[in-house]
Parts: C-alpha cells; structure tokens; sequence
C-alpha cells in the first residue's frame, strides 16, 4: 500500500485505536501526529492502514459546552476571563483558538516550540496580561527510557517562570501539559490544572475545555472542579486541578 504525507491512518498492532496524520516519511518508517488526541508517534507502513476520513467531533464538543452556559442577556452583562494559549503544535492551536471564538471568550494564542516555552512565558505575559494561561502541545511518558517524559520538563519550567510573573493561583490561572504528561510535578510547580493523573492521552481541545469553563465562571464563585473536569475526554483520567475561582465579572443592567 503506498503511503503519502497527510495520509489520515490507523496502526493495526493497536488496534486501530487512534487515527493518525501522517506528517512524514523516512525509508519504511512514517512519523504520526494523533489527529485529535496530543500525540506524536513513529510506524513501520507496514504496521499502517489507511481510513477514509479523520473524526471530526470539535462541532459535537462546542454545542455540548454552548449548552452548558446560563446567562441571563436580558438583564446582565458579562465579562469573560482572558485567555492566552501557547501551543507547540499550530494545528491544535487552530482548533483551540475556533473554540474560543466559538464560545464568545477572548483569546490570543501563539505557536511556540515546548523548548522555547520557558524563556518567552515571561514577556507573553506582561504583553497580554491574561487571567487564565494554557500551557500545552505534546508530550509522552517514555517507560522505556526509565520514566522519562518527552516534554513534561519543559512545561514545569514554564510554569514556574510563569509563577515567578504572578505568583496567586487565583489573579493567574495556569493550565499545562499535554498526553500523558507528569501530573504531580506539573501542579507542584503551580499549575491549577495540568493533565495527565493517569498518564494517558487527553484530547487536543481539553485544555481550551477547561480554559473556556473558568473565563466563563463567576469571579466570585468557587467552580465545581469536578462538573468541568467531566466535560474533558477522560474527565479525571486526563485531566486534573485544584478548586479555583471564576474570572468572569458579572455587570448590571445590559
């Protein structure tokens, strides 16, 4: 079977569990990006099957989040937290940033190298000036290589130069990681939220999940940390945090 670039594809030794793009090929080796999982992953073709289409689910998950606003626009006004998404892979940013849109928050986001994350953080932030930072794009959890975590390291650094900027958890809301990135250490280093307790792979648009769930909750309330985790893939699997504040303010009359 001949194999091109953009192919979308599913590993038979997997079980055809996740559909991948194919973003290159090198001999009988192609490089897999999860279509909508985080993840990056290397195959023999041999091992590969074509699909007919990725899945295309974003539409199913925005209605289900639209559903969950209550706001009363007959007599109140609102003002959603602001977002600043940093992403290392601009495909998912994309997909993030359609989200928001979508779901009436500001947002800015920028593609940034995992590498680059923990020098640039710091002037992102006084530029943007936002409530909530998301933190994300690829990682793994290497079990071959003693434990070690392909980009978990360079988001923990990340956020601890971001808590050097701000150091409340509740003025600056920080999400961070990506598929089975190191949960414990993630919130240690200050991260509100931050994936994976169960090391596994989350969804590409659970981080802008949970982003859009806080700029969307009252700045006076606590949120209920365990309805906004259930509205991510996995729920606590994949994604875990601490009980924050909302960053929304609430006005009257419209």
């Amino acid at each position: 079977m001949d194999f091109r670039e953009g192919d979308f594809v599913t590993r038979i030794s997997h079980n055809h569990d996740i559909i991948f793009k194919i973003i290159s090929i090198d001999g009988n080796v192609a490089t897999l990006k999860g279509v909508d999982l985080r993840l990056y992953a290397d195959s023999s073709l041999s091992d590969l099957v074509k699909t007919s289409n990725a899945p295309d689910n974003d539409q199913k998950i925005l209605e289900e989040n639209i559903r969950d606003i209550q706001m009363d626009r007959s007599q109140y006004f609102y003002l959603p937290g602001k977002i600043l998404h940093i992403d290392g892979d601009n495909d998912y940013l994309r997909r993030c940033m359609n989200f928001y849109h979508e779901m009436n928050v500001k947002a800015n986001g920028l593609t940034i190298s995992e590498l680059d994350m923990p020098y640039k953080i710091h002037e992102l932030l006084e530029e943007f000036q936002p409530d909530i930072v998301v933190i994300t794009g690829h990682d793994a959890y290497l079990k071959k290589n003693r434990g070690d975590y392909q980009n978990s390291l360079n988001f923990i650094e990340t956020v601890k130069e971001a808590r050097k900027y701000e150091k409340s958890q509740d003025k600056l809301i920080i999400i961070a990681g990506a598929c089975q990135s190191n949960y414990e250490e993630l919130i240690k280093a200050g991260a509100n939220f931050a994936s994976s307790p169960k090391r596994i792979n989350i969804h590409a648009l659970d981080p802008a999940i949970l982003a859009t769930s806080l700029a969307l909750a009252d700045r006076n309330k606590s949120i209920d940390l365990l309805k906004i985790l259930e509205k991510t893939k996995y729920g606590k699997d994949g994604m875990g945090g601490i009980i924050t504040n909302g960053t929304m303010y609430v006005g009257y009359p419209r």
